[in-house]
């Protein structure tokens, strides 16, 4: 697996990082654990060392099948967290970056995961309560302490984040990016860029949509999140079927699968960009990894990007309530 590094912090991560997410959370009911672990292993195996974790996946029993899985290999990986959120009996409550509370759920999260210090520590979602500088100030002492490593901020805004980085450098930035999802080449990169920030992109498959699995009369389980998300529906599934037909038609000509497309086309736009593709079935792991072997050529991206600004993407990517969430 090639390495990339995050930005100029000097932190070190395969090509493409595993997003755990949907292994206990957010796309029904979790998985065994034990086969979860199962796919966390053997990621390891493969040469993946990014995990990515929160302390409200679930809440709470994804950093613990997390740690469980990787305490044997714990020197060969990066493990990424977040923080920033009250959970209240079992349940995700409003954002909380006080700093009090970063300190306290960050000793809880150690435990979680069983590890000493946090690689990577997101604040999950701005808080507008608390101003980034007193949020950077508390993970700046959890660094002198050694109990975190690296920072970064998830959907955070350009101007929160020049004004994080500025108290705490950052290492990165986490946010949806995607063929699917296009709106941080406006900002976003430019910005991080100019920083010297890397960038791990979440849903770089767009929730599964862009692996050509889907279509209009595709039904998802109770509980899992695509339900109420405008691009879900039957109507924008449908419509939307020209972006996954673009993927399939390049796929066919490299020989390679509609999801390897998407996540080598990711690649291809900065040397510091790192997608965290979620799965639970080894399967997908497997070909979710080799789209780090696939080097798009040059014209191959030019035709794609081509392609894909001539299509007018259907359906808003959330609902109004967790859209006010980002970008703060």
């Amino acid at each position: 697996m090639q390495k990339r590094k995050l930005g100029n912090s000097g932190l070190e991560v395969s090509a493409i990082g595993l997003g755990c997410m949907g292994m206990s959370y957010g796309y029904g009911p979790a998985s065994e654990k034990n086969e979860m672990i199962s796919v966390l292993q053997k990621a390891v195996e493969r040469g993946v060392t990014f995990f990515d974790t929160a302390e409200v996946y679930g809440p709470y029993n994804n950093e613990e099948l997390v740690g469980e899985a990787l305490k044997t290999v714990r020197n060969q990986v990066v493990i990424a967290t977040k923080f920033g959120f009250d959970i209240q009996h079992g349940k995700q409550g409003g954002t909380n970056s006080r700093p009090e509370h970063i300190r306290k759920v960050a000793e809880e999260s150690l435990q979680r995961l069983q590890i000493e210090s946090i690689d990577l520590y997101y604040q999950h979602r701005v808080d507008p309560d608390v101003p980034i500088e007193e949020v950077a100030g508390a993970i700046q002492d959890l660094i002198r302490e050694g109990k975190v490593k690296h920072w970064g901020l998830s959907e955070a805004g350009v101007q929160t984040i020049r004004r994080a980085h500025a108290v705490q450098p950052l290492t990165a930035v986490q946010s949806e990016y995607s063929l699917w999802w296009r709106r941080p080449e406006e900002e976003l990169i430019p910005a991080l860029e100019e920083l010297g920030i890397g960038f791990v992109p979440f849903s770089p498959l767009g929730k599964g949509y862009l692996t050509g699995s889907f279509n209009a009369g595709t039904t998802f389980e109770q509980g899992d999140l695509r339900n109420i998300l405008p691009r879900f529906t039957p109507e924008a599934l449908q419509a939307n079927q020209v972006l996954v037909d673009l993927l399939k038609e390049k796929a066919e000509e490299l020989q390679v699968s509609p999801a390897q497309v998407a996540l080598a086309w990711l690649l291809a736009q900065k040397s510091w960009i790192v997608p965290i593709p979620g799965t639970r079935k080894l399967s997908r792991l497997e070909e979710n990894l080799n789209s780090a072997d696939l080097q798009l050529k040059s014209e191959d991206v030019h035709s794609i990007n081509e392609a894909a600004s001539k299509i007018t993407l259907v359906g808003a990517r959330y609902t109004e309530e967790l859209e006010r969430r980002t970008g703060l």
